[in-house]
């Protein structure tokens, strides 16, 4: 099953730039046919594994582990626990939610977009199933070039710039973790004699030496550009805004939580020591890009670049959580990337529609499109008042989690970090009166959502009720996979008991 759902895209990529030659929309149809099975599975894991899953000392819940290079210690191993299995669904869920929408907007070389589309996702599913390091990195690598190709080729005015930054900054950085790796690996080897890229084995590596800092700083520096954080975050806006809008939900929605989930899965737990030196300076990086992606999402006029902004705000907030390095905030911080994926990526896709329909993303020659699309007025105001942190929605769980975690590391950090929520208030409700409310001076008429948009985003706000209203599930799907880091990083049995 494990195989089964590491293959799907990609076997769907094949078959859907194939079909292409045949009819555009049969690779459509391929490519949604074939994450739909993907979802599904995934659900069927999920609900075929509950005992697995929650039982005490459980680790993996799927796991597929075959030698590949093995005298150089490297294997193919697949392994799932609740922390990925949550992510899988938000890849696949997010990949159907891209194909949807990119339905109408595509229709120059179609086959190759969804190639490309179904490739990055391939990539993401498999980063948060590889086990082995080299693996790890070997797909790491395979979400850039499909994504270059989606902003360069289906992008808006300046898209070979954003699609060429995007790739420098990704790839310089991807050197950088592959050079730690592999000082990991020697550093393993000069231990034990055993040479390994094996995640299992690597996380009980001595790693409190200064050459175990310089190694974990190799693996920040990929993580926090991809997450992004501040100050390596400037490429996000730029791809952003110049991707198409399918781009756009991926880029959002599933490529900056790699960032923090490589943080989670491997920085914390193989650096216990490093990350709690470092904790005290991620957490002021993180606290100033909550704040500096707030003001900044409030300054722009595009529409894309404002929610651009928004996810270097609410991704500070993950990094924040990450490194308060207790269970309160760490559980808070894989709700947020749920919650985020979510909401961001629906305002993404109001944008794209928005665009579509005016072609233009300037707030400045919108104003009144309440009174002739009411529907996408509605929505908008529901996916702004979740980016905002309002109770009843998702992203407040994660926020609020991750306020908690921070207020019993650092009151001060709580604090400030708080002046991020109220920021996101004042740039959220930008939106709504820019673009919906007032009059309607320049009598713009826009067709209301389609059917097929509209059941995207009705789903997607479902998503964030039900994490809003019913957190447990999803924070009892976490519990093997946090207290899996190491003692220092996680809070006491009645702190994970008060948690639960």
């Amino acid at each position: 099953m494990i195989l089964a759902i590491f293959l799907l895209p990609i076997a769907g990529a094949l078959l859907a730039g194939a079909a292409a030659r045949v009819s555009a929309p049969l690779s459509r149809w391929l490519s949604l046919l074939v994450l739909c099975a993907g979802l599904v599975l995934t659900l069927v894991v999920w609900s075929g594994h509950q005992a697995t899953l929650w039982a005490p000392g459980a680790s993996w819940m799927l796991e597929l582990d075959r030698p590949w290079l093995p005298l150089l210690g490297v294997h193919f191993h697949l392994a799932m626990d609740g922390l990925s299995l949550l992510l899988i669904l938000l890849t696949y869920f997010l990949g159907i939610v891209s194909v949807l929408i990119s339905w109408r907007e595509i229709r120059e070389r179609v086959g190759f977009f969804h190639l490309c589309l179904l490739f990055v996702l391939a990539g993401v599913v498999a980063v948060f199933l590889a086990a082995d390091l080299f693996l790890f990195y070997f797909v790491w690598e395979l979400m850039l070039v499909p994504m270059y190709f989606l902003i360069a080729i289906w992008g808006h005015e300046n898209r070979r710039y954003a699609a060429i930054k995007f790739f420098i900054f990704t790839q310089a950085s991807g050197l950088l973790m592959l050079v730690a790796i592999l000082a990991l690996t020697f550093l393993h080897y000069r231990l034990t004699g055993v040479y390994t890229f094996q995640y299992n084995e690597l996380v009980g590596t001595r790693t409190g030496s200064p050459t175990g800092s310089w190694i974990m700083l190799g693996f920040l520096a990929a993580f926090a550009v991809k997450l992004p954080a501040v100050p390596v975050h400037t490429w996000l806006p730029d791809a952003h805004t110049e991707a198409p809008t399918a781009g756009s939900v991926l880029l959002a929605g599933l490529l900056l939580k790699t960032g923090a989930y490589g943080m989670l899965r491997f920085v914390l737990p193989i650096f216990p020591e490093g990350t709690a030196k470092l904790a005290t300076l991620m957490m002021v990086l993180a606290v100033i890009g909550i704040l500096y992606g707030a003001f900044m999402a409030f300054a722009q006029t595009d529409i894309k670049r404002l929610v651009a902004y928004t996810s270097v705000s609410h991704m500070g907030f993950v990094l924040l959580g990450i490194f308060a390095r207790n269970e309160f905030a760490l559980r808070g911080a894989v709700v947020q990337m749920l919650a985020h994926g979510l909401s961001t990526g629906a305002l993404f896709v109001v944008a794209g529609i928005v665009q579509a329909r005016l072609h233009t993303r300037e707030l400045g020659g919108m104003g009144g499109l309440w009174t002739t699309a009411p529907l996408l007025g509605g929505l908008t105001l529901a996916f702004v008042m979740s980016s905002v942190g309002l109770p009843g929605l998702g992203d407040f769980v994660g926020e609020f989690l991750i306020l908690l975690g921070a207020y019993q590391r650092s009151i001060g950090f709580a604090v400030v970090a708080t002046l991020g929520m109220i920021a996101a208030l004042v740039y959220g409700l930008k939106v709504v009166q820019d673009a919906f409310h007032g009059p309607n001076l320049r009598r713009l008429r826009m067709r209301d959502v389609l059917p097929h948009e509209g059941a995207v985003l009705l789903v997607m706000l479902a998503g964030l009720i039900c994490i809003g209203l019913y957190p447990r599930r999803l924070l009892h799907a976490l519990d093997p996979s946090v207290p899996s880091l190491p003692p220092a990083t996680v809070m006491s049995d009645t702190g994970a008991r008060a948690a639960r």
